[in-house]
């Protein structure tokens, strides 16, 4: 049969509020977090980064020098750029300094070079071994690849990263079911609530849709249904 239908109709997925952190509650995760993390909190808060992204930096990616971060393995295979924040610039180009010297050391051992993206690595074999291509969050230790048997050192695991961020807001003692999404969301949201523009903040967050990013215009102070006062509160200046 050339055409088939099955008569399946999926169902849409409801999208839900963001959880966002106010200003004083980044601040406290980002006191508790493990100091091992500590820079990739303050990166993906301060650059707006997916978990995915954030992981996958390398060193090409990240040019204090002009305060911008080039997400290059982005959702849907897209490339963007983003803000790397002032604050950090200083902190990048020493930890730059640490990395050169694992590099270094993993070259000298002959360990094989970092895996590459698609089919970048048919195209030029030799460039997991530069250090342009090198992680940004490398693992502490090289590791098995189980596929083929190379041994390499890898980025940091997504799912270490996500405990320390849980283990952070749980010691933050912070009400919310807040994940490394949260960083995401709290930067958008508080970027809106600054007089940032959606269409600039659609762009950093690399959505496809300006309606995907109109989501923090529910969650923003003073922005949409959250810049309406409550009648109570009018009330309660009317009796006071």
């Amino acid at each position: 049969m050339e055409e088939v239908d099955l008569e399946v109709k999926l169902r849409k997925t409801t999208k839900r509020i963001p959880v966002v952190l106010d200003v004083q509650e980044v601040m406290a995760v980002l006191e508790k977090i493990d100091v091992r993390y500590a820079l990739m909190a303050r990166i993906q808060y301060g650059s707006g980064l997916r978990l995915s992204e954030l992981v996958r930096l390398r060193v090409k990616d990240v040019d204090e020098g002009r305060g911008i971060i080039t997400v290059c393995e982005a959702k849907g295979d897209r490339q963007r750029t983003t803000m790397l924040p002032e604050a950090l610039q200083v902190e990048v180009a020493e930890i730059k300094v640490g990395l050169r010297k694992v590099f270094e050391g993993d070259r000298a051992s002959g360990l094989a070079g970092v895996a590459l993206p698609g089919a970048f690595e048919l195209k030029d074999r030799r460039a997991g071994e530069k250090w342009p291509w090198q992680w940004f969050f490398p693992a502490g230790k090289p590791s098995m690849d189980p596929r083929t048997g190379v041994e390499r050192r890898y980025h940091v695991h997504e799912e270490t990263y996500s405990r320390a961020v849980r283990r952070a807001v749980e010691e933050a003692l912070i009400d919310k079911r807040a994940t490394t999404h949260a960083f995401r969301h709290s930067f958008a949201t508080h970027l809106l609530e600054g007089g940032t523009d959606l269409r600039t903040i659609q762009e950093l967050l690399g959505h496809a849709d300006v309606k995907t990013t109109e989501i923090y215009t529910h969650v923003a102070k003073g922005v949409g249904a959250m810049g309406v006062r409550s009648p109570l509160d009018r009330l309660a200046v009317g009796t006071g």
